[in-house]
């Protein structure tokens, strides 16, 4: 079997040109002017029609969600605790009472946190009736109470500018994590307990920290529920526990863990072997002289 003689290349370039643009049927790359208007308007309304039906789910879509509220809020029911100052490596403060460069950091977070919360700031808050839901489901603009610093005691940073770290009576600010429509039950509180630090090596004594809270007993007024959103719900704020820690003075040096958690309200979640944080907080203080 002879072998196919080889194309001139002549010839090659020739039959490739006329591939590209026949002029004896004015055929381009093989088809004709109407063959290729044919093909380009099939693609056309082909792809115009996928996307006109993309564009119509998606709008249909969007008229089942709200700009305001999520649809879906199931997954979160109960809220988790954060606190304020938060140290930026772990939730641990070690400080010296004596030195006031090693609790700056704390006091500067704690003025910052709580500039939202000055009076001049909640001018368009108003004060609500205490002990009783605040529903505003039939309002358009929704109100927030006001939540005065006064109730923070000694914790304010009114009376004492370095909230109680000089004193070594340092004060952590507790509060609970905004959901949309929660209402608590009951009366729910924010309590919180000491215990020997993980890996500490002497055992925690009773009396070496003593626990004050303010607003008295850890209390959070059901007043400032339910939280509409950010939208519907411009100027709300969360209401504030104040946590003071009156370290004995012969348990400087010591590590001491505190647990705080929510207690009084029987549809908020404090223990959940899936999320540790549900509904709490743990924290360490060690403080020196």
């Amino acid at each position: 079997m002879s072998k196919e003689a080889k194309k001139p290349f002549r010839q090659s370039m020739a039959e490739w040109r006329q591939f590209v643009y026949n002029p004896n049927n004015g055929e381009f790359l093989g088809r004709t002017a109407k063959s290729w208007g044919l093909i380009l308007l099939f693609y056309l309304v082909f792809y115009g029609f996928l996307a006109a039906l993309f564009t119509f789910t998606m709008w249909v879509m969007l008229q089942t969600l709200s700009s305001d509220i999520p649809k879906y809020r199931d997954r979160i029911s109960s809220p988790g605790l954060m606190i304020s100052p938060k140290p930026d490596t772990a939730l641990e403060f070690y400080f010296n009472k004596s030195d006031a460069r090693s609790y700056a950091e704390y006091v500067s977070t704690l003025r910052k946190f709580l500039e939202s919360y000055d009076d001049s700031k909640q001018s368009q808050n108003i004060n609500c009736t205490r002990g009783r839901i605040f529903d505003q489901n039939d309002v358009a603009v929704k109100k927030a109470c006001r939540f005065n610093l006064s109730e923070l005691g000694q914790c304010s940073g009114k009376e004492d500018k370095t909230f109680g770290y000089s004193k070594g009576t340092p004060c952590v600010l507790v509060k609970m994590n905004r959901i949309i429509g929660l209402k608590p039950e009951g009366e729910p509180r924010i309590y919180c307990t000491s215990k020997t630090a993980w890996g500490a090596v002497k055992a925690l004594e009773e009396g070496m920290v003593e626990i004050n809270y303010f607003p008295p007993e850890g209390l959070i007024d059901l007043m400032y529920f339910p939280y509409y959103g950010k939208s519907l719900h411009a100027h709300y704020l969360q209401p504030l526990v104040a946590v003071q820690l009156a370290v004995n003075s012969n348990s400087t040096k010591e590590e001491i863990a505190i647990e705080c958690k929510i207690l009084g309200s029987p549809n908020l979640k404090n223990e959940d072997d899936r999320d540790k944080f549900l509904g709490r907080i743990a924290f360490k203080v060690q403080m020196t002289e």
